[in-house]
């Protein structure tokens, strides 16, 4: 497949690299499938913080994956709703749901894009989405369209993700090698995974886009929010860069190292 042909179909071609991932991904030491059922948490503290206390609220977490993440805020009282691409993901993410007893979670298989129609027209007093979603998706401003219809009034969308800065350096962590404003498509092809990257797989190219901080708060207020707060964090929840240094789940740049940021984080209302 040429790069033209795989941008060309992105979503199938994502699709075959997500659903060939979910059973390494369920079994890999970095999701800890067996200690999440235990009563591991796997969401991060200033998530926690920023949403605040969901018991009682209802919930969906757009391109859920395995569902750790959203059943982690069932856990904590909220009705949960998973919402993602991949049947296998949605599938195991319903196996995990019925291991730790969270009968009232659900998890629906749709592209991002047409989840107002997969949850038939409903709101959620939070919309949330987690690390590494954006990516995949083309047109940011659909996104923003399609998330803010999904936020009941009064409610609010939250999103963490992996900072686009980091997507201009080199491997080493210091060098602003690449272009901040490129938006075209990049296709990738790569074997293994994030989790194993040493695991042979076949389905391995992805297409993948850069959408810049200002794309993403200019198209949630253009789909009628209001932005709450925007926080830039100065770690990673893994090894982005050789320099970064290990710090109790954290990766960060080393003392007397100029830092970037690596994760943001945001909050987005819809009037009552």
């Amino acid at each position: 497949m040429t790069k033209i042909e795989a941008a060309a179909d992105w979503r199938d071609v994502n699709r075959a690299n997500w659903d060939e991932r979910v059973p390494i991904h369920s079994a890999s030491r970095f999701y800890d499938v067996p200690g999440f059922v235990a009563g591991k948490d796997a969401l991060r503290d200033f998530e926690l913080a920023e949403v605040g206390d969901v018991d009682g609220r209802t919930l969906v977490h757009l391109q859920c994956h395995i569902g750790l993440d959203t059943l982690s805020w069932a856990r904590r009282g909220a009705t949960v709703t998973g919402l993602d691409f991949s049947e296998p993901a949605v599938a195991e993410a319903g196996a995990i749901a019925a291991r730790i007893g969270a009968s009232t979670a659900r998890f629906v298989t749709s592209d991002v894009y047409d989840a107002e129609a997969a949850l038939d027209g409903a709101t959620f007093d939070i919309v949330y989405t987690g690390l590494g979603a954006l990516c995949w998706l083309p047109d940011i401003d659909r996104w923003a369209r399609t998330a803010a219809a999904l936020v009941a009034p009064g409610g609010f969308l939250y999103l963490a993700e992996f900072h686009p800065f980091t997507d201009v350096l080199a491997e080493d962590g210091r060098t602003v090698e690449l272009d901040y404003f490129h938006r075209e498509p990049t296709v990738w092809d790569e074997p293994g995974t994030y989790t194993d990257a040493d695991t042979e797989t076949s389905a391995n190219v992805t297409v993948e886009w850069q959408h810049g901080i200002g794309d993403v708060v200019s198209a949630l207020i253009a789909a009628g929010l209001r932005l709450e707060f925007l926080h830039e964090h100065d770690y990673s929840l893994f090894a982005r860069f050789p320099i970064l240094e290990h710090d109790d789940g954290r990766y960060r740049f080393p003392a007397g190292q100029p830092r970037v940021p690596l994760i943001y984080s945001l909050r987005a209302t819809k009037a009552a």
